[in-house]
């Protein structure tokens, strides 16, 4: 489930291994690509922190990362 911290969107994913982890990065940064919406994001093995927020909006919650948010969980 996203949180909204600190004028972030915030989610943590856990995955069976570093292999599937890594896969899910690939596939949320070429969705992420395809928005022209970059998250910033931390993997340690099979751990991934996900933060979404809108530079151009003053680093704050926007649509655009809801629709983001709602694209990665799509893709879990």
């Amino acid at each position: 489930m996203w949180k909204e911290e600190n004028n972030k969107l915030h989610r943590h994913f856990q995955f069976k291994d570093f292999s599937e982890a890594f896969g899910f990065i690939t596939r949320v940064a070429l969705e992420a690509e395809k928005m022209d919406h970059h998250p910033l994001w931390t993997n340690s093995w099979n751990k991934v922190d996900i933060w979404l927020s809108t530079h151009d909006a003053g680093d704050t919650v926007t649509e655009k990362d809801r629709a983001l948010a709602a694209r990665i969980d799509e893709l879990v």
